[in-house]
């Protein structure tokens, strides 16, 4: 795209919303080169073309700092509107802190291009401030809400299916973009492996053990799942996306009774790696496994491994025990 195609309007602290789409498409085009991944560049385009959504539904021409936080605070309280955040019926719930604040970084890299590339001065974004992220304290199954998952799987739509996509999820701990983008012929049965594409564009192996590795092939041989399809494929044939298969797991947590825990993908992510650090694995491996670019993150899951730890002595403390015996 050369520079008259991306013409920049006379800037006076307000960016034109008619030009934005411009900017937009270039944005995502210096992406592509930079060869940044395909989930990185969905975010990009999916937030950019809500914010000219928002800017054209409120009837604004320009977009400047009080209209992205206006666009923010919209983020947050959207759902409450009839038609649901963007007109999107069932976008009807509140939105995690982190979903606000990664908005925000989206908004800022993309502008700070804008200033990069030479058509504005300065950032609108410079006077927004990003918003608290208070992360979730997502608390993992215990083993009999896994187990109760598991039966509630094994009665459901697509008992072969839903039991190997839990089994696999708990063993591995995967991300569910990553369980999302998984071909058959990523999966190497013998070796109990598969490679996953990752955050950053980045693949990497995660491994699963031999029960997981049964009820996998049982899966694939009832299905005839074949060469590149999907490993794991929706009601109608085609991939999982990351709603229908949080769908799925609101749907099996709902009929497995699982109401004191949130049932989703990231919940078996932290279980994945809770159990693992019980069972005495190590959290330089458990980083590898999970993908974590740093030991920042995987030590939250360290933090709630130790915590269980804490609770156990109370329950199960010799001592104690003893006195009640008194």
């Amino acid at each position: 795209m050369t520079n008259s195609a991306l013409r920049s309007p006379v800037f006076e602290g307000v960016l034109s919303t008619s030009e934005l789409p411009r900017f937009i498409n270039g944005w995502i085009l210096d992406g592509q080169y930079r060869q940044l991944s395909k989930q990185t560049l969905t975010a990009r385009r999916c937030v950019t073309e809500r914010l000219v959504w928002w800017l054209r539904r409120e009837g604004l021409d320009g977009c400047s700092a009080a209209e992205i936080k206006g666009f923010l605070c919209y983020v947050t309280t959207g759902h409450t509107e009839p038609g649901g955040r963007y007109g999107i019926a069932n976008l009807n719930k509140p939105v995690r802190t982190r979903t606000v604040k990664d908005t925000h970084g989206i908004l800022r890299s993309f502008f700070l291009w804008i200033v990069a590339e030479g058509y504005i001065p300065a950032s609108p974004m410079a006077t927004v401030k990003a918003p608290i992220h208070r992360p979730d304290q997502i608390q993992p199954f215990t083993e009999e809400q896994v187990s109760d998952l598991i039966r509630a799987a094994k009665k459901g739509r697509n008992p072969k299916r839903d039991e190997a996509l839990i089994m696999f999820m708990l063993d591995t701990g995967v991300r569910a973009s990553e369980l999302c983008g998984i071909d058959l012929n990523d999966l190497d049965i013998v070796n109990r492996k598969v490679i996953v594409l990752g955050k950053g564009n980045k693949h990497r192996a995660v491994y699963f053990g031999r029960e997981t590795g049964r009820t996998l092939w049982a899966y694939v041989r009832e299905e005839g799942i074949e060469g590149t399809s999907p490993l794991f494929q929706s009601g109608r044939g085609g991939r999982f996306s990351r709603s229908g298969l949080r769908q799925l797991f609101e749907r099996l947590g709902h009929e497995a009774n699982l109401e004191a825990t949130r049932c989703s993908p990231h919940t078996l992510r932290h279980t994945f790696a809770v159990m693992f650090l019980r069972a005495g694995g190590s959290v330089f491996s458990l980083r590898e496994m999970l993908g974590h670019t740093d030991l920042s993150m995987t030590n939250r899951y360290v933090s709630l491994a130790q915590a269980d730890v804490q609770n156990q002595h109370r329950q199960f403390s010799p001592v104690e025990r003893l006195r009640g015996r008194k």
